[in-house]
């Protein structure tokens, strides 16, 4: 018996298995239910769950209907299966060689590719890989296209959205691109990812909205994630004696920095300014971590003494701390991605119970701005 209880003997009969798996991974990746399917292919809940399961071959009639839902030839969806064509990919840093490994990620028309290797390895570590590259802004998918949030910054808590994500229905994948919130912002105005993180203070004293208008000149949602303390981190031995940038002067402790564009780096340039000392001249300034829980790890390994960083970064090493600043990290969303699926996804975590328990159970965060609307900035 074929599939919605029709038979046809001339319909194409490959195997179930392979033609199942494909029609459940062009499913998904389009963000359908079975039931969703099933009613846009006029066929019943049963038919479409059976074929996937390999356990019925469609008829032609079936098989004509969710080829028409899901925009896929017949061929495409229940021929042989033939290898999948590169995909040209924007990428957020060098890709490597090919059969390199990258994360990828659907960004309207395009795809953005991330790697998987050097450096990312060590934030992100063995993660799954999307594609391979096959060469210069060429990756070859690894599985079907699923609709993906990405989004850059330096807070460590941003991984905390993949699981509530991945629960709505249909799930929404997260991809993490840890870097400074001028990167971050960068990244967005280029239509590399749909927010960027951020936490840079602005001439009024304010957090994100004015860096967020100048560099995304189309506009902006300024959404609320999470508060913390910025200041130094400390080997505790040295706690007692140091509680601010000229104590580390006057001690020729060794530092350890953020990347230029880091809100942590101006934070120390600001108060080196005010001491009128050059940062350059000081042991270990040139030496970068790239992220807050970077630099309290390498404290903590005895590499520098001291360094700026997020009190949570510092509490999460058994490190001390003395505060320099208070800050607010918002999520600045280009005005063109806002109804997007995945933007939309996010929205709706940002307020549930669950991301608002496990941000507050992060010594040192404060939650009470997650998923508020800080600001909408207009076309510039």
């Amino acid at each position: 018996m074929n599939a919605d209880g029709e038979a046809d003997r001339h319909a194409q009969q490959p195997g179930t298995g392979a033609s199942g798996a494909r029609l459940r991974f062009a499913r998904q990746a389009r963000g359908f239910s079975q039931y969703q399917l099933a009613r846009m292919a006029r066929v019943s809940r049963q038919a479409v769950s059976a074929i996937e399961a390999g356990l019925s071959d469609p008829s032609l009639r079936v098989a004509l209907t969710l080829s028409r839902a899901l925009g896929l030839t017949v061929e495409e969806l229940f021929g042989p299966a033939m290898p999948e064509p590169s995909v040209p990919v924007r990428a957020l840093a060098p890709l490597g060689g090919e059969g390199s490994r990258v994360s990828l990620a659907p960004m309207g028309e395009d795809f953005v590719a991330l790697p998987l290797s050097g450096a990312t390895v060590t934030r992100a570590g063995f993660a799954p890989a999307g594609g391979r590259v096959s060469g210069p802004d060429q990756v070859i998918p690894l599985g079907p296209h699923r609709p993906t949030l990405l989004v850059a910054g330096c807070d460590p808590a941003l991984p905390l959205l993949e699981l509530p994500l991945s629960l709505l229905d249909p799930p929404v994948k997260f991809l993490w691109w840890p870097c400074a919130s001028q990167e971050a912002l960068s990244l967005a105005a280029g239509g590399l990812v749909h927010a960027a993180g951020a936490h840079l203070r602005d001439r009024s004293g304010d957090y994100n909205t004015g860096a967020a208008a100048q560099a995304l000149r189309d506009g902006a949602d300024v959404i609320g994630f999470s508060s913390w303390r910025e200041g130094l981190v400390l080997w505790p031995e040295h706690a007692a004696q140091v509680g601010d940038v000229a104590a580390v002067v006057a001690a020729g402790l060794r530092l350890v920095n953020r990347e230029p564009g880091a809100e942590a780096r101006r934070v120390l340039d600001r108060e080196l300014g005010r001491l009128g000392v050059s940062g350059h001249d000081l042991p270990g300034y040139d030496a970068v971590a790239t992220g807050h829980l970077e630099v309290a790890a390498a404290i903590a390994a005895g590499l520098a003494d001291a360094g700026v960083a997020s009190e949570p970064a510092a509490l999460a090493y058994g490190l001390a701390f003395a505060p320099l600043t208070a800050e607010r990290f918002d999520l600045v969303i280009p005005a063109g991605l806002t109804g997007t699926r995945e933007v939309q996804g996010l929205l709706r975590v940002l307020s549930s119970s669950w991301l608002l328990g496990q941000l507050a159970s992060l010594p040192g965060y404060d939650v009470t701005a997650c998923g508020e609307r800080i600001a909408s900035l207009p076309p510039a």
